[in-house]
């Protein structure tokens, strides 16, 4: 494992996950990953700031060789790719006290079995002095789950903030050296596991603002010497309004439904709104779910099978219930022969988008050109939305 020196006494240790092409049997991993664990040697006291995965913890217990003590392990948060090599640390350094939140407690103990009278839990705001240095916990929740804290190392302004503000990127690097690679990762990153708290992460945000911040060293991807470009993005990605685009996943079996779509995106394109179609037969999700975030209106696109919808539409829905983008519009397009409730089923499955309806377009068969004709209406009607909302020059 690679040591990184970020400043006196202070280490990253990232375990690079360079093969890693999927994360929670869901996300994927274009870049790989990185897990990122941070050592802190006080003048009295050291203290470790997450562990890494349970795939690394080898490459952590060496990378620990040479720290004959350990007083504090910072547990940020208990999802197994930050907390999973906590027993083998707690094995080494016998006398170490895990410091965590009131909830990552009972999850810690339930997810690694650790012993609970080895975990003091801290509070919002507070202190720990290794001597010289003082690490301050930040109660950061839902960033991306209900126990997560950040920790800030007062003396040297270096914000530890766990997953918020990282990226899925494996790197040999502390610091970015392409920012608009970790933009795109990052945006990723937030796409798949930040975006349902959308609201949270702004006030996140908004606690951070009191901190003197000059380096986010987050637990996946390299650190922020230029922590205004990340949290700019986040509040672009959390709180702006969407924009003019249109993301329209499909899945077509014999062709129809792909007519459809491309008519769809032709009038709207035509008409000055961005079109984003992902074919979800070979479509990343993971771009699938950055396109969400921008969006203002998601189109639907799926033929019936068996009397339903499409599984890969299902999946697409299901995707954009879970990720709850800020999109203002949706609807429906396809196509049925004989008959099925396709429209009705996806519309069930996106309860908790906060957003207006607008008739869908499900067409018999191959489309003819009435079909086309109501699809052009669509367009005129979604033009009509955007324009409603600020999002297009009303004279257009």
């Amino acid at each position: 494992m690679l040591v990184h020196k970020m400043g006196e006494r202070v280490f990253q240790l990232p375990a690079s996950d360079w093969n890693r092409r999927l994360f929670d049997a869901l996300i994927p991993l274009p870049d790989g990953t990185s897990y990122n664990a941070y050592l802190i040697l006080g003048m009295e006291k050291t203290a470790l700031v997450d562990t890494v995965d349970p795939t690394k913890t080898a490459e952590l217990m060496a990378a620990l060789n040479s720290v004959p003590t350990l007083d504090y392990v910072v547990a940020q948060h208990a999802e197994q790719d930050h907390s999973g090599s906590l027993p083998a640390v707690l094995a080494r350094y016998t006398q170490a006290t895990v410091l965590a939140t009131a909830k990552a407690k009972p999850m810690l103990v339930d997810l690694l079995h650790l012993p609970a009278e080895r975990i003091m839990t801290v509070e919002d705001g507070g202190k720990v002095s290794l001597g010289g240095y003082t690490l301050e916990f930040i109660h950061l929740p839902w960033v991306h789950w209900p126990e997560t804290m950040g920790t800030y190392l007062q003396e040297q302004g270096i914000l530890f903030s766990c997953d918020m503000f990282g990226s899925h990127l494996a790197t040999s690097e502390l610091y970015i050296s392409d920012e608009g690679q970790v933009y795109e990762a990052a945006k990723r990153y937030y796409a798949e596991i930040m975006m349902p708290f959308a609201r949270l992460i702004a006030k996140n945000l908004e606690r951070l603002e009191p901190y003197k911040i000059k380096v986010i060293a987050p637990s996946h991807g390299p650190a922020h010497q230029r922590p205004a470009f990340i949290m700019d993005a986040y509040r672009d990605w959390a709180t702006a309004a969407p924009k003019n685009l249109v993301v329209l996943p499909y899945i077509s079996m014999h062709g129809s439904t792909q007519l459809i779509a491309e008519r769809l995106t032709e009038a709207l394109v035509l008409q000055g709104i961005a079109v984003q179609p992902f074919d979800l037969s070979v479509a990343d999700l993971g771009k699938l779910a950055m396109a969400l975030v921008d969006a203002a209106t998601i189109v639907l696109g799926a033929p019936t099978m068996l009397t339903g919808p499409h599984p890969a539409a299902v999946n697409a829905a299901v995707l954009a219930n879970a990720l709850r983008p800020k999109a203002k519009f949706a609807t429906i397009i396809g196509s049925y022969l004989w008959g099925g409730k396709a429209v009705e089923t996806l519309i069930g499955l996106l309860p908790n988008l906060k957003l207006e309806l607008l008739d869908p377009v499900y067409i018999k068969g191959k489309p003819r050109p009435e079909d086309y004709a109501a699809l052009d209406r669509l367009a005129d009607l979604i033009v009509e939305k955007h324009r409603s909302i600020g999002l297009m020059d009303a004279q257009r």
